[in-house]
């Protein structure tokens, strides 16, 4: 299967970029059709600079170490190596990198000659805080499909493996235990909305005792498009073109099955023992948050991110008083999975434009073409990879991810919306867009005449 050259488009000349200020009335309409342009003219015949650099691998080069994507047990189903190093070359059965979004960082560090690409981790001590009880999702290709079940246990199931086939193989979990800090949970317990227990509320400040477990994405290709309902050959090469060619393994490797994608990955905070929230005899509460970087950490007000967050936590440390457990999944998907670039680049074109629901969605995909690329498709995975059979209280009003998980056979007893109180001023615009485009509220869905009177924040322009 080789790669297609695909069409070069022109760009606008940098005098129009800011000049041209028209809006965007149908984002069909601003599509650019595709522009011939010349092939560059040969200029030098001197060899490339790395002339023993491989740019691929193909199978007939290959033995990669077997992996068998839901096999019957850890050892038949086999290790995920990546990693180039020792004899990885010739037997790594994944594409990509480890460490996500931070794998140009490892070959910075490499490149400027502070770490050597041959170090073997010690990982003395650095063993999982907490059991995570084996589920029967592990087992089969079907259920966990974007990340790997056995990456928390990598260091010790395949250590052998490591040392007789000499290749480097990597955890892509981790699993501790820390105390948590947040004025909201102080705030929590001087107005006695928690209760200071010492075990999951350890004080007056409202420190919270908090399991944690961090995932790096690996992902099983045909099971990815399975549930994008999309041909393998396809999602690999969208994967490879729309990436520019970044990863050619994905077009000249179809035997290899498995992608480590370089994106950001997710951290699960569990309260309560980590134990009950697989035991189906214990309630669960569960906020599954996608990253706002501007309103989590630096308090915006432009959208309910960090309120609803705040929100889930107090509830799942109820929750967890009360006997069950409470589960906050937070995912790295910055601006619906847009960037924060795109999204401040909305936010501009929102308050000059004037900002108000109606066109909520539509700024985003003038800009982005699309109002969403979070996909919760994935998402479920860790849900069934931590063994959760129903969730009784579902701290989230989003569409998408009740439809994601429902469809994954995780039942949802009751759905629980941001109080109207947490929601500032200026997040009206956001919560009220949603509501009318699907998102689940108790309260009344304004319809798209009535969405023109929400407004927020405007400027003239920025001083």
């Amino acid at each position: 299967m080789a790669p297609v050259a695909l069409p070069r488009t022109s760009g606008l000349p940098q005098s129009q970029i800011f000049a041209d200020h028209h809006i965007c009335k149908n984002p069909e309409s601003h599509t650019h059709a595709p522009q011939k342009v010349a092939a560059p003219k040969k200029t030098s015949t001197k060899a490339a600079p790395f002339d023993d650099l491989v740019l691929t691998t193909y199978p007939e080069d290959s033995s990669p170490i077997p992996l068998s994507w839901g096999a019957a047990g850890p050892q038949a189903r086999g290790p995920v190596v990546a990693s180039r190093y020792h004899d990885g070359l010739t037997k790594h059965n994944s594409i990509g990198a480890h460490s996500g979004s931070y794998c140009v960082y490892h070959a910075l560090a490499v490149g400027s000659k502070q770490l050597d690409p041959y170090h073997v981790a010690d990982y003395t001590n650095s063993q999982p805080a907490f059991s995570v009880p084996e589920q029967k999702s592990w087992y089969n290709a079907k259920d966990i499909v974007a990340m790997d079940p056995f990456g928390h246990l990598t260091p010790y199931l395949f250590d052998e493996t490591s040392k007789t086939e000499n290749v480097e193989i990597r955890p892509t979990i981790a699993i501790t235990k820390a105390t948590m800090q947040l004025f909201e949970m102080k705030d929590a317990v001087a107005n006695k909305r928690l209760e200071v227990d010492g075990q999951v509320v350890l004080n007056e400040n409202g420190d919270l005792s908090v399991s944690k477990v961090a995932v790096e994405p690996v992902w099983y290709l045909p099971g990815v498009a399975e549930r994008f309902g999309v041909p393998e050959t396809e999602l690999r090469r969208a994967l490879f073109e729309d990436t520019n060619g970044m990863y050619p393994e994905l077009v000249t490797r179809p035997d290899i099955k498995v992608f480590l994608p370089p994106i950001g990955g997710l951290t699960v905070y569990i309260f309560g023992n980590p134990a009950f929230v697989s035991d189906p005899s214990r309630k669960l509460a569960l906020r599954v948050h996608d990253e706002c970087n501007g309103s989590d950490v630096f308090g915006s007000d432009i959208c309910t991110c960090r309120p609803y967050l705040m929100f889930g936590i107090e509830e799942a440390v109820k929750e967890a008083q009360q006997g069950g457990s409470g589960v906050v999944v937070y995912f790295r998907k910055e601006g619906r999975a847009l960037g924060e670039v795109t999204k401040y680049l909305v936010y501009n074109a929102r308050k000059r434009g004037g900002d108000t629901a109606d066109e909520y969605f539509h700024r985003t995909e003038c800009i982005a073409g699309v109002r969403d690329m979070r996909f919760q498709q994935l998402m479920p995975d860790v849900l069934k990879w931590l063994g959760i059979t129903r969730i009784d209280r579902m701290l989230s009003m989003s569409n998408m991810k009740h439809d994601a998980i429902v469809e994954q056979g995780i039942p949802i007893v009751e759905r629980v919306p941001i109080p109207d109180e947490l929601v500032p001023p200026d997040s009206r615009v956001e919560i009220d867009a949603k509501i009318n485009a699907g998102y689940f509220t108790n309260g009344k869905v304004m319809d798209q005449q009535e969405l023109k009177s929400v407004h927020g924040r405007t400027w003239s322009d920025i001083e």
